[in-house]
């Protein structure tokens, strides 16, 4: 069962994507930019299978590709491997549900390094909604409307998320893992244009909690229902605080029971986009920063804010080149020293 990970104290941390197309030089980066709290990141400009869903694709049942678009073949009887992936779940057997290195190079890099000082090593996949919304069968309807697939698509993801975590304890060092599901198709809750079941999002993170053993956590970088997000009881929450925190914190009182019960939030205050972020300072964002410390600490001590945040990047970095995508990282982590310096 899934649990909530140590308080990190402001530490830092990256989201999803790196403009990188060289694994060994993202993996650097990123410890050097990270080394406490490290995350393995995703190379969407250097495959397609590398981009967001593809790289968790891998065992679909019925997956087909075709016009670099990600398909169900719903003509045909995928009956047998649906039972696997059920069987597999029931059993408890990830070890068919690996990540390989045409779909998550940068995995498989970090995997090759010994890294027992971090605290906690955060992994991100696809989460359910976001896969199935995206994912069409022969009639171009998102297999996420389809129940029983919705079903089989939540413990593959379940059975992949704990290959994961069980290969960064084995081969890094860690003694923390937290693998983080990047949801952006939550902010449909509550769309009538494209409508989700609450219930069905339910089962599904209750299945994937169940079958995960360290951190599970959440990232959304638009607006959603965050009062159903805290609900879930994710060890954390990601957000695109840069563009989302007036909206976030209409929640304050929700936000500062999650806090007080050792939920974190990941406050995504650096924008990730280049452009964006070249019209911003270390200075104003920190500045921003704080508002939102100042903002929820009326309903929850300082001590307590500062000790369930992380900062970060407000989601993966591609619109960027490598320089770019360094600074943006460079100054998530001038943030957390300051606030750790001050505050801690």
């Amino acid at each position: 069962m899934a649990k909530m990970i140590p308080p990190p104290h402001s530490l830092a941390t990256g989201i999803g994507g790196l403009p990188h197309t060289d694994p060994v030089q993202a993996c650097d980066d990123v410890l050097a930019i990270f080394p406490e709290f490290p995350y393995i990141p995703t190379l969407p400009n250097r495959a397609l299978l590398e981009g967001i869903v593809f790289n968790d694709s891998e065992q679909l049942p019925g997956r087909v590709i075709r016009e670099d678009r990600l398909l169900f073949d719903s003509t045909r009887d995928q009956t047998a491997a649906m039972e696997k992936v059920y069987m597999d779940f029931v059993e408890g057997d990830f070890s068919s549900y690996g990540l390989h290195e045409e779909y998550a190079s940068a995995f498989i890099e970090m995997m090759g390094r010994k890294i027992p000082s971090a605290q906690v090593l955060k992994c991100q996949v696809t989460g359910p909604v976001t896969f199935g919304m995206q994912v069409v069968d022969a009639d171009k309807r998102p297999i996420y409307y389809d129940t029983q697939l919705a079903d089989v698509l939540s413990k593959m993801i379940a059975l992949k998320a704990r290959w994961c975590e069980e290969e960064m304890r084995k081969n890094t060092g860690v003694g923390e893992t937290l693998v983080v599901l990047n949801e952006p198709y939550l902010a449909s809750l509550g769309s009538s244009v494209v409508p989700l079941d609450k219930e069905t999002i339910r089962s599904g993170w209750a299945d994937i909690a169940s079958m995960v053993t360290g951190g599970l956590g959440v990232h959304c970088c638009s607006n959603t229902d965050w009062e159903f997000v805290v609900s879930l009881d994710p060890a954390v929450i990601s957000l695109d605080a840069y563009a989302t925190a007036t909206e976030f914190l209409l929640y304050a009182d929700t936000i500062a029971s999650y806090m007080e019960r050792g939920g974190v939030i990941a406050w995504g205050i650096v924008p990730a986009e280049q452009k964006i972020f070249a019209t911003e300072t270390v200075d104003s964002l920190y500045g921003k920063y704080l508002a939102i410390r100042t903002q929820l600490c009326t309903r929850m001590p300082e001590k307590l804010f500062d000790a369930q945040s992380l900062i970060t990047p407000s989601c993966g970095i591609r619109f960027a080149d490598r320089d770019g995508s360094v600074a943006i990282m460079d100054a998530a982590a001038e943030i957390s020293r300051r606030i750790r310096k001050k505050h801690l």
